[in-house]
């Protein structure tokens, strides 16, 4: 396995901001843009709506043993998935040493067996680590929106073969970044168009859903089949109806270990 690699955090970065106010803690990069939330009284809750439509990649992958995340931010999806997903190991890219410093403040529990967070550059990370993980969760963004390594054609082709057979990649987007029509092709590009989408189920945040094919000559398995099945369409379901799914999925997860 490659060493983390030190790379300090872009010249153009300003130091992020947590604000506080009674039971609500937020992390911002730029004064009003939050990009993650934490309720005080139950930190491994998923407060944000997108958080929990990433976390239907249990409906493709429901028993993972690797999750990689890129991006750390408050960390709302690595805590929920160290308690959740007690069989799972989970690993964290995080560009900023910054934004790791903040992890006692967002009530993040130390590295340990199952979690090891990063000081890295995911996007050279992921290239040297191929066949690492069966989930891949893309959420990593700057004060610009999404960097342009991020959505590159060579960072989608890396993510692809970072992902065991069968594996699912879960990336957030915003449909108003102007990146988001040229990431969207080289997404669909780099899965031979297996890229499938819930519609309207977080706002302007698309949560695209891609796998990677299963062993050649190996029958689909139930998660292979139902994203084939997804990406015949662009956007499945209604708006509500996917949202309701969502924290239905998200309360059952939370179910299984209290």
């Amino acid at each position: 396995m490659p060493a983390p690699l030190d790379r300090p955090a872009a010249d153009d970065t300003r130091p992020p901001l947590v604000r506080t106010e009674g039971d609500r803690r937020t992390l911002e990069f730029t004064p009003g843009d939050v990009q993650s939330e934490m309720l005080v009284s139950r930190p491994d809750a998923l407060v944000l709506e997108y958080t929990r439509a990433m976390m239907c990649f249990a409906l493709f992958v429901p028993d993972p043993r690797h999750i990689v995340m890129v991006g750390l931010g408050g960390g709302s999806l690595a805590k929920f998935c160290h308690r959740h997903f007690p069989r799972a190991r989970i690993t964290v890219l995080e560009i900023r040493d910054d934004v790791i410093a903040l992890r006692d403040q967002f009530c993040l529990p130390p590295d340990d067996a199952r979690l090891r967070i990063l000081h890295c550059d995911a996007a050279d990370y992921l290239a040297r680590m191929p066949g690492c993980c069966d989930v891949l969760l893309v959420d990593g963004f700057d004060t610009q929106g999404l960097p342009s390594d991020l959505a590159s054609s060579a960072f989608y082709g890396a993510c692809r073969r970072a992902l065991h057979p069968g594996g699912v990649l879960v990336a957030n987007i915003f449909t108003y970044d102007p990146q988001y029509a040229s990431a969207l092709q080289r997404l669909r590009a780099a899965f031979d168009g297996r890229l499938a989408w819930f519609a309207r189920i977080a706002g302007n945040n698309r949560i695209l859903f891609a796998a990677r094919p299963g062993h050649p000559g190996a029958r689909p398995g139930r998660g292979e089949r139902l994203l084939a099945w997804m990406a015949r369409k662009e956007g499945r379901g209604l708006g509500w109806s996917n949202r309701l799914l969502a924290r239905l999925l998200v309360a059952w997860l939370a179910r299984r270990r209290a």
